[in-house]
């Protein structure tokens, strides 16, 4: 099911405002819960989940910046 430009700015914008600072939460919780790794190590999982969160999520971003594709151009 395809989604709309409109659908998907729109879940683009829940997704960044509610999902990534929940998301964040939830990377720190995990973090701690390991006993605190070496600086290096920590560094590494936080970058493989901030990779990660956005993985099914691409199809919702491809284009949310560019014009909408459906708008008449005015003449």
């Amino acid at each position: 099911m395809a989604l709309s430009y409109k659908a998907r700015k729109r879940w683009s914008l829940v997704i960044l405002l509610v999902g990534l600072p929940l998301y964040i939460v939830l990377a720190i919780t995990l973090v701690d819960l390991i006993d605190r790794p070496g600086l290096l190590v920590e560094l590494a999982i936080y970058i493989g989940l901030g990779f990660l969160w956005m993985l099914p999520f691409r199809f919702v971003f491809v284009g949310v910046g560019q014009p909408d594709p459906d708008d008449k151009p005015d003449e």
